[in-house]
């Protein structure tokens, strides 16, 4: 009897978008197997050379994780289900206490607006007027302004958290005006720090707002996390990720993990309390992907509406960690995809062998890790270097005829924006298999969003032995935009 495969929304790129697909076996092992078979692309995805499972994949039969089974081993009967779950980023519940001092929420006063503006608070059991005192009372920090940041931001301003910061060094671009609700075309180049800051205080004036303006970095995370009662990690890179986390740990301040990917996203809660069992995000992930393997939500887009769904579930765990109501995602990993209507819960076990809260950890500073190398952001010292093309010389050649090849390797979906009509389309996971397409007589070039993933194409081709020619468009498809899609009827 075949076995329902769940697979992330992160994976469906080797799965032909299917969110669920059909595996025979009789243990974890047997049905990846079976899955490898059916899907050639997503083998290397899996497992690595030696046939180990990466360590950024995680397994669970039903809702709990191989790890605390029998690994590979683990039987899957009729009726179970297996979910594959890469990093993008149960049980019973465990009582809830609040992560604010009880002698700065007692020095709480409410005014007369106040009693009107938060009356269904003060009625409610779970909050009430103790609830709302520890709400006006808490200090959250807010890392990374993307779409689940800012909704997440306003939120907490509604609630009248009394203190929010703001941490983001970026400005405000085109594409963020689909993305966050908060942003107009008046705020493009502004940082957005400062336009969250402003909707902050249109929302709630008595917020006091705390603005970051600078790159989370090794140097600063843990200073910055240290002055906060909560942290909710909103940022998009697996550099950032594992730098708050570990930060939050050293400082003992607990975090809100909230991503997403297209259309599917993902929450935890790691309460780093070192006399507690509750997991790490390297517990959950000892290790992020391979560099560029998983694409960022810039690079490929998301479903208008997931981010709002997503940053009310973040918002709705920091107030139920500040009141000390309800049960919070602490040991446990919900995620959500509202375009498939599926959501589960997963149990997630602290890792004794984990790196940073385990027995014998070796993290035993945030200053004491590479985090580019850890996060394979750094080209190894043997790699040949690969040869970039400009848009201007890319546009030469094709008005002079040049025999050249063009391949576009992002996903059929982004091909709707930005494509030129001469491009072979061949997505990064299935140019191994396809290789034989190109013409190793002629330049070929790589073609992607940003020029990133083009690299990673050039060297997986490599690595697959292909002795062509190659080149990378430097700066992708949005370094073209404005010299050759202007003018988009003589290209697309």
């Amino acid at each position: 009897m075949a076995t329902d495969v769940y697979v992330s929304a992160t994976l469906r790129m080797f799965t032909g978008r299917e969110p669920v697909i059909q595996a025979d076996g009789t243990s974890v092992c047997e049905i990846l197997r079976s899955v490898a078979a059916g899907h050639d692309d997503i083998k290397r995805i899996l497992f690595a050379e030696e046939g180990n499972l990466r360590d950024f994949v995680r397994i669970f039969v039903n809702n709990t994780e191989i790890r605390g089974l029998q690994g590979l081993d683990t039987p899957v009967k009729p009726g179970d289900t297996v979910y594959l779950i890469p990093a993008v980023a149960g049980g019973a519940p465990k009582k809830n206490t609040s992560v604010i001092p009880a002698e700065r929420s007692s020095e709480v006063s409410f005014s007369d607006k106040d009693l009107e503006r938060y009356a269904g608070h003060f009625l409610l059991k779970e909050t009430g007027v103790k609830g709302q005192k520890r709400i006006r009372a808490a200090r959250v920090l807010i890392a990374g302004l993307g779409p689940i940041g800012v909704e997440t931001a306003s939120i907490l301003a509604s609630a009248g958290v009394g203190t929010i910061g703001l941490w983001d060094h970026r400005k405000t671009e085109l594409p963020d005006i689909k993305n966050l609700i908060a942003f107009t075309e008046r705020d493009l180049k502004r940082p957005r720090t400062a336009v969250v800051k402003d909707r902050i205080r249109n929302i709630c004036r008595e917020t006091e707002v705390s603005v970051f303006d600078y790159e989370i970095t090794s140097d600063n995370a843990e200073e910055t996390v240290s002055g906060y009662d909560l942290v909710v990690d909103c940022t998009d890179s697996f550099k950032s990720r594992y730098l708050i986390n570990d930060a939050c740990f050293f400082a003992a301040v607990p975090c809100v993990f909230a991503s997403l990917y297209h259309t599917e996203g993902r929450l935890t809660v790691f309460k780093n309390d070192r006399s507690t069992q509750s997991p790490c995000l390297r517990c959950l992930f000892p290790a992020p992907p391979e560099r560029n393997l998983v694409p960022t939500c810039s690079q490929t887009g998301i479903f208008s509406g997931v981010p709002s769904i997503i940053g009310g579930y973040a918002a709705c765990e920091v107030l139920k960690l500040i009141t000390g109501s309800g049960s919070t995602l602490e040991g446990k990993l919900l995620s959500i995809d509202p375009l498939n209507l599926t959501t589960h819960v997963f149990n997630v076990d602290r890792n004794c062998s984990c790196a940073l809260c385990g027995e014998s950890p070796s993290v035993r500073s945030v200053q004491a890790v590479d985090y580019y190398d850890f996060c394979n952001l750094r080209e190894p010292d043997d790699t040949p270097p690969v040869e970039s093309i400009t848009v201007e010389e890319l546009v030469r050649r094709i008005e002079n005829h040049e025999p050249l090849t063009l391949v576009d390797v992002r996903e059929p979906h982004e091909r709707a924006v930005h494509r030129f009509k001469q491009a072979v389309a061949i997505p990064i996971g299935q140019l191994v298999r396809r290789k034989k397409e190109l013409n190793p007589d002629v330049d070929t070039i790589f073609l992607c969003k940003e020029g990133k993933r083009s690299i990673l194409a050039i060297n997986t081709l490599r690595e697959a032995s292909y002795t062509g020619p190659m080149y990378n468009l430097k700066g992708g498809l949005d370094a073209a935009k404005d010299l050759v899609f202007s003018d988009e009827a003589g290209w697309l």
